[in-house]
C-alpha cells in the first residue's frame, strides 16, 4: 500500500509538467514590453554603464577631428592629423592665456595693488596709521599709509568707484583727471608709494610730508574733471 500513493504523486508531478511544457510562454504587448525594458535599463547596472556627457563630447570631438582629416572617411590616410592637432592645442592654449591671466595677475603681489588684503579702513584710520608711523620714524610704513588714505578718501567722495587691485598708477591717472591741477604730484605720489612698497626704496620726512600736503589739497578741491591723458597704460594685463 505504501508504494501506490508515491506512484500516484509521481504520476500527477509528470502530468503538471508536461501541462507547463504544453502551455505556450507569455508574450507582453508593446506597451508591456516597452515599460518592461525600461523598468530594466533603470536599475543600478546600467544606469553605472551609461557614459557620461564629457565622453559624449570627447566622442563627438574625435568623429569630427576625423572628418577633418580624412580618418572618418574609407580610404583616408589622416596625413594631416598631427599638424592639425597642434594648431588645435596651440589655439586652446592662447584662449586659456587671454582668459586666465588677468584673474592670475589679480592675485600677484607683483601687480601693485594699493592696498594689502583685509577689511577696509576709513581715510582718517590710515592717516592715524601714518602718523603713528612717522611718530616712532618708520617713514616708508608712513608713506605708505599716507597715499591710501589720499586713495581712500578719493573712493568715499565718489572721484574713484572701489576697485580691487587698483594699482598706485591707475589710481594717480583717473585722480589726474579729476583734479587736473595736481595731476603731476599725484604721478608723482604713485612712483614714490610703487618704489616704497614694492621696490624697497628708502623714504624719509620729506616723501611723507609731500603726500600728507597732497592729501590735504585733493581734501580741499572740488573735482573739475579738466585733466587729460589716459591711464590705458597703466593698468594690469
Amino acid at each position: 500500500m505504501t508504494g501506490i500513493p508515491a506512484l500516484a504523486a509521481d504520476r500527477a508531478r509528470a502530468a503538471l509538467s508536461a501541462q507547463f511544457q504544453q502551455e505556450p510562454p507569455v508574450l507582453p504587448g508593446r506597451d508591456e514590453a516597452g515599460r518592461w525594458a525600461a523598468e530594466e535599463l533603470a536599475k543600478a547596472p546600467y544606469r553605472a554603464a551609461e557614459p557620461s556627457w564629457l565622453d559624449d563630447a570627447l566622442a563627438e570631438f574625435a568623429r569630427w577631428l576625423r572628418t577633418l582629416t580624412g580618418n572618418g572617411a574609407p580610404g583616408g590616410d589622416g596625413g594631416y592629423a598631427v599638424p592639425l592637432l597642434l594648431i588645435i592645442a596651440a589655439v586652446v592654449i592662447g584662449v586659456a592665456v587671454l582668459v586666465v591671466r588677468p584673474r592670475l595677475n589679480a592675485r600677484n603681489p607683483a601687480v601693485k595693488d594699493v592696498f594689502d588684503a583685509g577689511p577696509d579702513l576709513t581715510p582718517a584710520a590710515h592717516r592715524e596709521r601714518a602718523a603713528q608711523a612717522a611718530a616712532r620714524g618708520d617713514w616708508p610704513a608712513a608713506v605708505v599709509e599716507q597715499f591710501r588714505a589720499l586713495v581712500r578718501a578719493a573712493e568715499d567722495r565718489t572721484v574713484l568707484d572701489r576697485q580691487p587691485g587698483r594699482t598706485a598708477g591707475e589710481a594717480a591717472a583717473r585722480l589726474g583727471r579729476a583734479f587736473g591741477a595736481h595731476a603731476g604730484g599725484l604721478q608723482g605720489a604713485a612712483l614714490t608709494f610703487d618704489a616704497v612698497r614694492y621696490g624697497g626704496a628708502a623714504a624719509g620726512p620729506h616723501e611723507h610730508a609731500a603726500l600728507a600736503e597732497l592729501d590735504a589739497a585733493l581734501a580741499g578741491t572740488t573735482p573739475d574733471y579738466q585733466g587729460t591723458g589716459t591711464d590705458a597704460l597703466v593698468r594690469p594685463l
